[in-house]
């Protein structure tokens, strides 16, 4: 009888703490999972600046970080709505002739004003990007070949406009174009702050509105998207869109810092925003990603490129090795942690 009385209640006692620590466990593991994926990045640009900022002299000067943070900003644009495209599971591989047309239009517009070497980029860029989304969302064909093909169409189009590259569109001196692109507010140079405003307005819009929720949802599982009543074409066309007015805006605020359209630009810009978006910590299967991760995988890209013109003994090509170097590491680390999540 005794033994019955002490049995009882000593039953349950291990089994209580145990379960607790199985359940806890996944959920601990889970979230440094995802601080890794969001924030990794992130930890290691300081790293980075810190060892540069200690090994060269000139890399932590004011000048040097103004520079630096002005060259960012153009292809942040770019990654910014390489993000939302990534997220729903597309890619844009047009947004670096989009960036080049972008400037020509802007330059070639100036001397009309700058509403329209504004709103010129803005207009034909846009419409690009609209035809991308209808072609993916609507004719459901892969948007790797419906860019590629906008790409090419894209540098067509601004070699017509500049005789195969031989006239070069310039930005008037004192123009209020010229001022957006060349003043500085409060020590940073204006193309910095509109960078800035920009994603914030992008973070606000991809957490805080219906088309965010969207955007993800889509990227998650499009059958489920369209099962739960998101109108996943729109979505698609929406997002396309949005890339290539963030391309040709891009094109026109570089083309104002640089007082002409330069043909030149945008070689393999399209690579680096992917590259600079998935380092951020975006899934290249879509569903999750940051647009703050974007921006820092923007200016992890360009300090690896600043450390390695302050070496100076290293040619530029070495940027492309590390960046891309980076780019494997990140992806798979993306499946490593995806997959470790899925079993837990």
């Amino acid at each position: 009888m005794t033994t019955t009385h002490t049995d009882a209640p000593m039953t349950p006692a291990p089994t209580g703490p145990v379960e607790k620590t199985e359940q806890a466990g996944p959920g601990r593991a889970d979230r440094i999972s995802a601080l890794l994926q969001q924030h990794g990045a992130l930890a290691v640009l300081v790293i980075v600046s810190l060892v540069a900022s200690f090994s060269f002299d000139t890399f932590a000067t004011g000048d040097n970080i103004t520079n630096m943070a002005t060259s960012s900003a153009f292809l942040a644009i770019v990654a910014l709505g390489m993000t939302f495209v990534i997220i729903t599971g597309g890619i844009d591989l047009s947004v670096g002739s989009l960036f080049a047309l972008g400037g020509v239009l802007a330059a070639w517009g100036s001397r009309h004003g700058t509403l329209v070497a504004l709103l010129l980029p803005l207009a034909v860029c846009g419409l690009i990007g609209v035809v991308n989304g209808l072609l993916v969302a609507r004719s459901r064909l892969a948007p790797f070949i419906v860019t590629l093909a906008a790409m090419l169409g894209a540098r067509g189009l601004m070699l017509a406009l500049t005789d195969e590259g031989a006239e070069t569109y310039l930005v008037a001196k004192g123009s209020f174009l010229a001022e957006l692109g060349q003043g500085t507010t409060l020590g940073l140079g204006n193309p910095v702050w509109i960078t800035l405003g920009l994603f914030v307005a992008g973070a606000v819009v991809l957490r805080r509105t219906r088309f965010g929720q969207h955007v993800y949802a889509v990227g998650g599982n499009e059958d489920a998207a369209a099962l739960m009543g998101a109108p996943v074409a729109r979505t698609k066309i929406l997002v396309y869109t949005l890339s290539g007015l963030l391309a040709g805006l891009a094109g026109a605020l570089n083309a104002a810092w640089l007082a002409s359209g330069v043909t030149i630009l945008g070689n393999g810009m399209e690579l680096e925003a992917i590259s600079a978006v998935v380092i951020g910590g975006t899934l290249l299967t879509g569903g999750l990603g940051y647009v703050s991760g974007s921006l820092v995988g923007v200016l992890l890209l360009k300090v690896i490129q600043n450390v390695i013109n302050q070496i100076g003994s290293l040619d530029s090509s070495y940027q492309q090795v590390v960046s891309g170097a980076f780019l494997a590491v990140v992806v798979i680390a993306q499946t490593w942690l995806g997959r470790r999540r899925q079993l837990m």
